[in-house]
């Protein structure tokens, strides 16, 4: 299963290629798993769903919703950009940007940011969505626009990391680093904390540069490639790394998990473990979806599995997102499952979009938004919680 998903995530390519299958023939991948019929522990109450345009649109990016302030903020691939309420989901603005956003939206110090598929950064003001300034950069931004100190962090398909200066969108620093000759269609978003970016890169590199020069401060492997071919040595860094505290903690495709010393870049536990879809950390597990969607929680302080979950295997699931008692994942057919966070178990179950859902779903308190690629963005809580 490993070598076809990656043969198949191959026609996901820098190009841009997206959704066109790369290889014919006969299909022989492992099928999804079946939805077993769930005796549900709890029960997800939706608290109010809209449609925010046409969300995905068919394509490979990395549109996720955000909340800032009482701001919910949602953009979809045709150029819709929307604010909503996050408690009532009211609409407060909504703008057409007539771009192809390929990622986004980020919020910080009064903007609201959205990069496209032609390179393009585009910085909205929070209150009312009107534009404030244009920028470009060299290559597809697949990671979402982070700000932090004054500087929004852009991160290229190519392999930089841009500084622009949030005010007017001039370029402060850039970060180079070399793309392998073939990597998966995607790019991690950039953990941005403190002054510090982490980002990682389809080389397996890890590295933290400052906010506000772009110094390098270090770089670490996390995954080495190995083999004789370019498929078997893409250990691209597509999952977000996650500032927790003093450690990052970051995986790759064919490579391993790690914890990396925010301050040092130095090396903790690391296991072998292949994933591009993501993890998510709470106060003392470390949650992974592997390139299988096998759901993996290990122990925060030492590795050590807790527990594995496979009954949704190859059903293409979102990074996992830890939610109260609970681990929240959602399916290509649009099922958003929550886990158990001590034995892994199906607690509950519900479907937000036909279309599937893509975007690791978002905890705010006790609510869990959820966008579909669809455009369907969904609020839910535990009933009676």
């Amino acid at each position: 299963m490993k070598r076809l998903l990656a043969m198949l995530l191959v026609s996901w390519l820098l190009s841009g290629c997206s959704g066109m299958p790369l290889f014919s023939g006969e299909d022989n991948t492992d099928p999804p798993a079946e939805l077993e019929q769930l005796s549900a522990d709890i029960q997800l109450k939706q608290l109010w769903s809209r449609d925010v345009g046409v969300g995905f649109d068919g394509q490979f990016v990395r549109l996720v919703p955000t909340v800032h302030g009482e701001h919910l903020l949602v953009a979809d691939r045709k150029g819709r950009v929307t604010a909503l309420s996050a408690e009532s989901g009211k609409q407060l603005w909504e703008v057409d940007t007539e771009a192809l956003i390929s990622a986004g939206p980020g919020a910080g110090e009064g903007l609201v940011l959205v990069a496209t598929s032609d390179g393009a950064v585009l910085a909205l003001g929070l209150d009312d969505g009107a534009p404030v300034w244009r920028a470009q950069v060299s290559s597809e931004v697949l990671a979402v626009p982070q700000i932090d100190l004054g500087v929004v962090v852009i991160q290229t398909a190519d392999g930089k990391v841009v500084g622009l200066g949030a005010r007017d969108g001039k370029q402060l620093w850039i970060y180079d680093r070399t793309v392998p000759v073939l990597t998966l269609r995607g790019t991690s978003t950039p953990a941005v904390e403190r002054g510090v970016v982490v980002a990682g890169f389809a080389s397996g590199k890890v590295a933290a540069l400052t906010t506000e020069r772009g110094f390098v401060a270090w770089e670490t492997n996390v995954a080495i490639p190995k083999g004789r071919s370019e498929l078997e040595r893409m250990v691209d860094i597509d999952s977000n790394p996650v500032i927790e505290g003093a450690s990052v903690y970051v995986t790759a495709f064919q490579g391993r998990l790690a914890v990396i010393d925010v301050l040092t870049g130095d090396l903790g536990w690391t296991r072998d473990m292949s994933s591009f879809a993501g993890l998510g950390v709470d106060f003392s597990q470390v949650y992974v979806t592997d390139e299988d969607s096998n759901v993996w929680s290990l122990a925060r302080d030492s590795g050590a599995s807790v527990w594995k979950q496979d009954i949704l295997r190859n059903r293409g699931l979102t990074g996992p997102e830890p939610y109260k008692e609970y681990v929240a994942v959602g399916d290509f057919e649009g099922y958003l499952h929550l886990l158990s966070r001590y034995d892994g178990h199906i607690a509950a179950r519900t479907r937000v979009d036909s279309k599937g859902i893509s975007a690791t779903p978002l905890t705010l308190g006790d609510v869990l938004y959820v966008y579909g690629n669809g455009g369907k963005l969904a609020a839910y809580t535990l009933s009676g919680g």
